[in-house]
Parts: structure tokens; sequence; C-alpha cells
């Protein structure tokens, strides 16, 4: 009864869908391998909470092996309170509560940010995750602030929100914002007021239409005329090329419209995923273990570096959207995601206990163009494969 109680109250918009959406046949081996995967990313940051120093968030590993961290206003800096929830929801030791509310401390003014897109990232995963399991309204209210602020980035004109505002870009949006929208679409839920997931709709329809190619893979950035919405560039920042499918930028897609349609229940969304996991799980390139080199398009493959945190939102996405869809592809996509956490929780993708500066995950790929963060932990990382790891167990029957 109460392990039945843990994954309902478990990621709780995603099981709102159980009225029509069917879990997968469970794996007995690989719901073995996730407990002790979990179990090891429990110890894991058991080790974190000693080597963070009090004032920063973790990152990544530095280029000479000591630990990398960032301040509250870096892209990242909501996974670890974020991960550290789903450790407490899955242990029940009060020591991870303990130290995602520390840490949301340092983030909490971060709802004020109006300089980002990436607000989703920074506040609804640690605090959704806080409301959600908590029930504290406290929390609700800085969600709500967080939301509000996400939403002066909005340009009506454009009909995107403005991803941002370094560079020589006009007004660049990149695939990455699709999964700052939950933050929107969960404030229309809270509040009542339509704009926030009008705003969410309206950057997710425009994303459709210029963003994907033909075969439905995904540019990186597109760059609007802010003066009349016309496009002015399609390029890319952190894959190979302009024309190239930089993987974490197609699993950020299929992970934002799943979402997107679990949000609203647009078709369109769920049609716009199913693409988008096709062209995945078809490509030539894509390696026989499903753990995706850093792009599709990379000239080295098959020496080319993977990138395990591509493989971690993908395969957490995989498993949401295989309950929406009919039962051959639905059992194809489940597939899938097992081989990638299969992959995941194997010893090459796997750190030892007390190794990788206590993250989880080895081998991920942040920008190799700009030789940062290559081949390296990354916080994100661990949060969408313990993610996909509880989600596993919650719907595998």
């Amino acid at each position: 009864m109460k392990k039945n109680l843990f994954f309902t109250m478990l990621l709780l918009p995603a099981i709102c869908m159980q009225t029509y959406a069917q879990a997968g046949k469970a794996n007995r081996e690989l719901l073995r391998k996730a407990d002790e995967a979990l179990q090891l990313a429990a110890r894991q940051y058991k080790g974190m909470m000693t080597h963070v120093p009090d004032a920063v968030l973790p990152r990544s590993t530095n280029k000479d092996g000591s630990l990398m961290t960032s301040n509250t206003t870096w892209w990242t800096s909501g996974f670890y309170p974020g991960t550290t929830w789903y450790l407490y929801e899955y242990t029940k030791d009060p020591a991870f509560k303990a130290e995602a509310l520390k840490r949301m401390e340092l983030v909490k003014k971060e709802q004020y940010n109006t300089r980002t897109h990436d607000l989703g990232f920074m506040m609804y995963c640690p605090f959704g995750n806080a409301l959600r399991i908590t029930g504290d309204t406290a929390y609700k209210a800085i969600l709500l602030t967080s939301a509000q602020s996400l939403s002066t980035r909005f340009n009506a004109t454009i009909g995107c929100i403005k991803s941002w505002d370094h560079g020589t870009w006009k007004f660049p949006v990149i695939i990455d914002n699709m999964m700052n929208l939950e933050l929107l679409t969960w404030a229309t839920r809270a509040s009542g007021d339509k704009k926030f997931e009008q705003i969410a709709r309206t950057h997710a329809n425009t994303t459709i239409k210029n963003h994907f190619r033909k075969d439905y893979s995904s540019y990186h950035v597109i760059d609007y005329d802010p003066a009349n919405g016309a496009v002015l560039q399609k390029k890319t920042h952190q894959g190979y090329a302009d024309s190239s499918a930089w993987s974490r930028g197609q699993a950020w897609g299929l992970y934002g419209y799943t979402m997107m349609y679990r949000e609203t229940k647009d078709k369109a969304y769920l049609n716009q995923a199913r693409h988008i996991a096709d062209y995945i799980l078809n490509n030539p390139a894509m390696p026989a273990d499903l753990i995706p080199y850093w792009d599709y398009n990379a000239p080295d493959i098959p020496n080319a570096l993977r990138d395990v945190s591509a493989g971690a939102v993908a395969a957490s996405a995989l498993l949401e959207l295989s309950r929406f869809t009919s039962k051959t592809e639905a059992q194809r996509y489940w597939t899938a995601a097992e081989k990638m956490l299969s992959s995941l929780c194997s010893p090459a993708y796997l750190a030892k206990e007390g190794e990788n500066n206590h993250f989880i995950l080895l081998h991920s790929v942040g920008s190799l163009p700009h030789n940062s963060e290559v081949d390296v932990p990354l916080t994100y990382a661990d949060y969408y494969f313990v993610e996909a790891l509880l989600r596993y167990k919650m719907w595998s029957k």
C-alpha cells in the first residue's frame, strides 16, 4: 500500500494521464538495475552534500578533475535540488529533504530573474517538486512569480520567448526553450490565468513552424526579427554545424512536445513528439546501445563522443510518450527507453561509488564547439536519469 502511494505521488502531472495511457511491461532485470542505480545515486549524492561549498551549486567537473560549481544565475542551478527531492521521494531519507531546502534558499531569488528563459529548469525542477511532495503553498507563490518573470520575455509579434540576451542575435530562440514551458502550463492550472498557457502554446506552435526540418530534426537556434517576426537565421551554437542534428537538442524537443501534449491534450504536440522520436530511433548514426553521439552528424562517428545527457533526457521522454500512443508504437518507444536505461545503468556510463565528483553518470558533452564540459558529468544528466528510473518503476506493470 505504501509503495502504491509513493508512485501515485511521483510526477503527478504525468500520472494524471493514466486514465487512457497504459503502462509498459516490466523487465524484472531492469527493475533490479534501476533500484541498484537509484541506491548508488543516493550514496553518491550523500557524498555530494559534503563536497559542495554551501554558497554554490554543483555543475560538472573541471579539466583538472576538480568539482565545477555555479552560482544561482547559471541555468543548471535548479537541477541539484531537484534531484535531491527525487532521491528524498525514493528513499524517504530526511537528509535529502534538508539538502534540497538548503540549496533552494540560494536559488529562491531567481524567481525575479527576467534575464533568462531557463526559469523552468531553475525554478520548476526544485520548487515544483517541493510543492508536489510537501504541499507547502509557499512554493506556489514562488513559482507563480517565476512564471510571471518568464512571461516578460515573450514577444507576441514573433510568438516566442526570447532565449538569450547575449551575442549578436536579434531575437534568438533555442530548442532547449521547449523545456521551460511546463512552468507556464502549471501556472495557468494554479492561477486560472490563461495567459501563461497561451504563451506556452504560441511558443510551441512557432517552434514547430520554424525549428524543424522535413525529417523532423531540429535546428538549435532560430534568430528572429523582433520588428516583424521574420526568420533571420537558422544556426547552431552547441552542435557540429548549422545543418546538423545536435543530439541533446533533439532530446529537448522530444521531451518538450511530449510534455506539451500531456499538459494540453493538443494532438499536434503528440504528433510532433512521435515524429521526433522516430527521427531519433531511426537515425543511422544512433549507436547500438542507444546512447547518442553528441551530434548525429559528427564527422568522426563512430569515434565521436557520446552525450549521456541526451540519452537520459530521451529515455525519460520516451517512457512518457509510450503512454500516449498506440500499442505497437507504444511498445517500440518503451523498449527503446528500456535499452537506453539499461545502457546508462551499465559500467560504461554509471560512475563508481565515491568517484566522478559524486555525480551519477559519466560521459556527457555540454558544448564541444566551445570546448566546454566535454566528456564529463553534468548535473542535468543526473536529474533526468533519476527521473527516468523513477518513471520506469512507476509505469511498469
